[in-house]
């Protein structure tokens, strides 16, 4: 067996292999502040965060203003668990790692000054919102 047929016998495995899903944090290991996230690739979403953090686009202002304060160095990528996709169902998961990440958020309460998450806003705070803004528009 050559190389190249190697090489194509890895990549094919490669794609087979299931994305491992669920929750992880960003820790700031100088003050301890965290973000939390959850998502279907964890592997992908924290290089994009690197990526982002790098580059200097974060969306969160608070986190890359640390990254940019205290430096990369400072910063642990870690994954706080895992979902595992049942064999051979091709279900959605977004609705088991919305819970998943829920349950995190709810331990660590990465907020205001411990964290970099902002509170998700509740059913009644969002329908508040949306009627405030509909009737300026008016």
């Amino acid at each position: 067996m050559g190389y190249p047929d190697k090489k194509k016998e890895l990549k094919q495995s490669y794609r087979q292999k299931p994305e491992v899903m669920g929750v992880y944090q960003i820790r700031n290991v100088v003050n301890e502040r965290v973000f939390v996230g959850a998502a279907l690739n964890l592997y992908g979403i924290i290089n994009r965060h690197k990526f982002d953090l790098k580059l200097g686009s974060h969306r969160n202002e608070k986190l890359q203003a640390d990254w940019l304060a205290f430096g990369g160095e400072s910063f642990a990528f870690e994954i706080l668990d895992e979902l595992t996709p049942k064999d051979g169902s091709g279900r959605d998961y977004k609705a088991e790692l919305a819970v998943l990440e829920e349950l995190w958020l709810a331990k660590l309460q990465p907020y205001g000054d411990v964290g970099y998450n902002e509170r998700k806003k509740g059913k009644e705070e969002m329908l508040r919102h949306n009627a405030a803004n509909r009737s300026g528009d008016r």
